[in-house]
C-alpha cells in the first residue's frame, strides 16, 4: 500500500480524498496556489507544496509544477480528484515518469474517453446506444450551421475534450448555432486547451442518468447502479440522487451492462462514470464517459455502503476488486445538493468574498436519516474569483425518496452562511416543487419552471403566521433580558409588555406572547401556537417544535428588527409596540437610485469583449459585452433600444461587481 499520496486538487474534493487516506493510515500532501495558501485542504494535509500563482493555468493546471511537487514531497501516488488535470492523459503519463502511481485510469483509456468524438466511435463499436450526430470536429460557425441543418434543430454543440458544462451550447436556429459555436469554442480553449467542437442532436425532455463503474488490473469490471443528475442549470448539475426515480430493474440492468461493455472495450481500470440520456419511455443513449471520480459520488457511497476513494486507492495499488461487488444492492435513497456562492436573483452570478460566518448542518446519523457535508471552506475563508464557487455538497440518506427530500430540506435550513450570496433559496424551491417531489424530472426542468430566471417570488414561502410568531417570541425574549439588566431597583421594576405588531413585508400581524425560558405561547391574529425551543439569545439557529412540527430558522438582529431565513426564504421582520407601529406606518420610504442608463458588471470577472462603440445605436437583445467569470463566458445584452454615450471598459479589464462598462444616452 502507498505511504504518501499527493492530492493534485483543491477545495472539498481534496479534503474528501485526504479523509479517506488518513483513515487508511496514508500520509497526504496538498498542493496550493498563492490564493489558497490558507485553504482548508492545506490545513488538513500532513504537508503542503506551493505550485504557483492564483490563476489555475499557472498552478493547478501546470503539469510541470505538480510533478515537481510530487518529487520534492517524495509522494508515491497522486490522486487527481475531479476537474483540473484529472482527465489529462499527458498528466497521467508524467506522473508515472516521476516515479509515482496515478490513482485513476491508464492514459490510453483516459485519452480515448476524454476525446468525446473518439469516445462516441468506440461506444458505437462496443454495442452501446449512441446519439445521432456529426462525429467530426467543426471548422467554424458556418460549418456548424450547415451540419445542424442536416441533423435538424435543436442541436447540442459540445467540446471534444471538455466536461463540467463548459464548452456546451444548445442551438434552436442558425443564429444561436453560429454564436453557440463561438462561445463553446472559446470556453473550451480556455478551460481545456482544446477548442474542438462537435455537434449532435439535442434530445428534448431527456433525463441525465449515469452508471458508476469500477475496473481493476485483473480484468474485472462491475457497475454500482445509477445516479440521476437531471436537475441542471447551464449543463451543470445542481441536484443528484441515487437511485433514479425513472429506472426499473430491467432498464437498470441494460444500462449497467452497456456501461460495463464500454469500460471493458477500453480496458478501464479505476472508478469511472458512463453517462447516458434517457427519454420518458426509458430509451437511453450514450453521452460520454468521465474517467475520474464524479462530484456526485457520495450518493452512490450512501446507497452501496462503499468508499469509492478507498477502492480507487486499492485498485491503483494493484488489488483486485473485492468479491461480492457484482451483488451489491442499493439500499435506501440518497440526494446531494451543491451549495454555491452565487446569487440566484441576479442570474446565478458568482458571489466572491469572505465567509464572514459559516456554519453547516450537523453531520451523522440517527438511525433513520444520515447527513454528510463535504466542504473545502471555513469561517473567515475566502471564495476566490479564480476557482469554482462551490461552498459545500450537502448529502442525505433515508429509507425512501420522500424521506430523503424532507431530510434535505431540513438540512438546508441549518446552513448559516454570511458574507456571500448562496443558492440555498433556489435549492429549497427546487426540492419543494411538485414536479421534483413526484420525480418528474428532465434536464430542462429549471428552464421550463423558471423561464424568466429565478426571482424572490419563486422561493417557497412558509406559513407567515408561524414566522410572525417566532419573531414575536424572539423579541419578547430580548425585551425581558433588557428589563433584567437595566439596573432596576426593587419595587420599581419595568414591566415588559407582551402585545406586539409584527410587520412582514406588506403584512401586519397582532401578536400576544406568554411564557418564557423556551416555552412560549403566541396568539397571532387569533391563532394560538405553542413553541418549545432550547434557543438562547444570540444563537444563529432557532430550532424549535411548533405545534408538534420541527422547525429550524436562521435568526439575526437587523437594525430595529430581525432577519429570519427558513425554507430558503429570507424575511425581514419588524416587531413594534402598537403606538410605535402607528408612527412607523407614515415613515417615508427610501427610493433606490436609477441605474437604468448604465451597463453594470453583474459579477467580478474579466472583460473579454466590448461589442459596441460610442454613438452606436443598439436594439434590445443585442450583444454589448462578454464577461468571463470562473471560466464561464457571460454575454451581456441590451435590455432595451438605446444609444451608447460612453464606453468605460476595455478588453482585458478586471471588473468588480456593479462596475460601469457602458453608459447610455438619456431619453431627452
Amino acid at each position: 500500500m502507498f505511504k504518501k499520496i499527493l492530492v493534485a486538487n483543491r477545495g472539498e474534493i481534496a479534503c474528501r480524498i485526504m479523509r479517506t487516506a488518513k483513515r487508511m493510515g496514508i500520509a497526504t500532501v496538498a498542493v496550493y496556489s498563492e490564493a489558497d495558501k490558507d485553504a482548508l485542504h492545506v490545513r488538513m494535509a500532513d504537508e503542503a507544496v506551493s505550485i504557483g500563482p492564483a490563476p489555475a493555468r499557472e498552478s493547478y493546471l501546470s503539469i510541470d509544477a505538480i510533478c515537481k511537487a510530487v518529487k520534492s514531497a517524495g509522494a508515491d501516488a497522486v490522486h487527481p480528484g475531479y476537474g483540473f488535470l484529472s482527465e489529462n492523459a499527458e498528466f497521467a503519463k508524467r506522473v508515472a515518469k516521476s516515479g509515482a502511481v496515478f490513482i485513476g485510469p491508464g492514459p490510453r483509456a483516459m485519452a480515448s474517453m476524454g476525446d468525446k468524438i473518439e469516445a462516441k466511435r468506440i461506444a458505437e463499436k462496443a454495442g452501446v446506444n449512441v446519439i445521432p450526430g456529426h462525429s467530426k470536429a467543426l471548422k467554424d460557425g458556418a460549418e456548424a450551421v450547415k451540419i445542424a441543418g442536416g441533423i435538424g434543430y435543436p442541436v447540442m454543440l459540445k467540446a471534444a475534450g471538455g466536461g463540467g458544462g463548459k464548452g456546451m451550447r444548445i442551438a434552436h436556429d442558425d443564429a444561436e448555432c453560429r454564436e453557440g459555436f463561438d462561445r463553446a469554442h472559446s470556453e473550451a480553449k480556455a478551460s481545456f486547451g482544446d477548442g474542438r467542437i462537435f455537434i449532435e442532436k439535442f434530445i428534448e425532455n431527456s433525463r441525465h442518468i449515469e452508471i458508476q463503474v469500477l475496473g481493476d488490473e485483473h480484468g474485472n469490471v462491475v457497475h454500482l447502479g445509477e445516479r440521476e443528475c437531471s436537475i441542471q442549470r447551464r449543463h451543470q448539475k445542481v441536484i443528484e440522487e441515487a437511485p433514479s426515480p425513472l429506472l426499473d430493474a430491467k432498464t437498470r440492468a441494460a444500462m449497467g451492462r452497456q456501461a460495463v461493455q464500454l469500460a471493458k472495450a477500453v480496458k478501464y481500470v479505476s472508478a469511472g462514470t458512463v453517462e447516458f440520456i434517457a427519454d420518458a419511455d426509458r430509451n437511453f443513449y450514450f453521452l460520454e464517459m468521465n474517467t475520474r471520480l464524479q462530484v456526485e459520488h457520495p450518493v452512490t457511497e450512501f446507497v452501496t455502503g462503499l468508499d469509492l476513494v478507498e477502492l480507487m486507492i486499492r485498485i491503483a495499488a494493484g488489488a483486485p476488486l473485492p468479491r461480492g461487488l457484482k451483488d451489491v444492492k442499493l439500499k435506501g435513497w440518497s440526494i446531494e445538493a451543491r451549495v454555491y456562492a452565487e446569487d440566484p436573483f441576479r442570474g446565478f452570478l458568482p458571489s466572491t468574498g469572505r465567509l464572514v460566518r459559516y456554519g453547516a448542518p450537523e453531520q451523522g446519523t440517527d438511525g433513520r436519516i444520515s447527513v454528510r457535508v463535504d466542504t473545502g471552506v471555513f469561517e473567515g475563508g475566502e471564495i476566490s474569483v479564480h476557482y469554482d464557487p462551490m461552498i459545500a455538497k450537502l448529502v442525505v440518506h433515508a429509507k425512501d425518496r420522500r424521506a430523503a427530500v424532507h431530510a434535505l430540506r431540513n438540512a438546508l435550513d441549518a446552513f448559516y452562511i454570511r458574507g456571500v450570496s448562496t443558492n440555498i433559496g433556489f435549492l429549497a424551491a427546487l426540492t419543494a416543487h411538485p414536479r421534483f417531489i413526484d420525480g418528474r424530472l428532465s434536464t430542462q426542468f429549471i428552464a421550463e419552471e423558471y423561464p424568466e430566471g429565478f426571482h424572490p417570488s419563486d422561493v417557497p414561502h412558509e406559513d407567515p403566521t408561524v414566522v410572525a410568531a417566532v419573531a414575536a417570541a424572539i423579541h419578547q425574549a430580548y425585551q425581558e433580558r433588557a428589563a433584567r439588566i437595566s439596573g432596576q431597583t426593587r419595587g420599581h421594576e419595568r414591566k415588559v409588555r407582551n402585545d406586539w405588531i409584527v410587520l412582514l413585508k406588506e403584512r401586519r400581524f397582532e401578536a400576544a406572547v406568554s411564557g418564557t425560558e423556551g416555552r412560549f405561547k403566541v396568539d397571532v391574529d387569533g391563532r394560538k401556537l405553542a413553541i418549545a425551543t432550547a434557543w438562547r439569545l444570540g444563537d444563529p439557529l432557532f430550532q424549535a417544535v411548533i405545534d408538534g412540527t420541527s422547525v429550524c430558522m436562521q435568526v439575526e438582529r437587523n437594525g430595529i428588527g430581525y432577519r429570519l431565513m427558513h425554507g430558503g426564504s429570507q424575511i425581514d421582520a419588524t416587531v413594534l409596540n402598537p403606538r410605535v407601529a402607528e408612527f412607523y406606518a407614515v415613515m417615508p420610504k427610501k427610493v433606490p437610485p436609477d441605474t437604468s442608463m448604465y451597463l453594470l458588471s453583474p459579477m467580478p470577472g474579466l472583460l473579454l469583449d466590448v461589442a459596441v462603440e460610442e454613438g452606436q445605436e443598439v436594439k434590445a437583445g443585442d450583444t454589448l459585452a462578454v464577461v468571463e467569470a470562473m471560466k464561464m463566458e457571460n454575454v451581456l445584452r441590451a435590455e432595451r433600444d438605446a444609444t451608447v454615450a460612453r464606453v468605460h471598459g476595455k478588453r482585458g479589464d478586471s471588473l468588480a461587481v456593479d462596475q460601469v462598462i457602458l453608459e447610455f444616452k438619456t431619453d431627452t
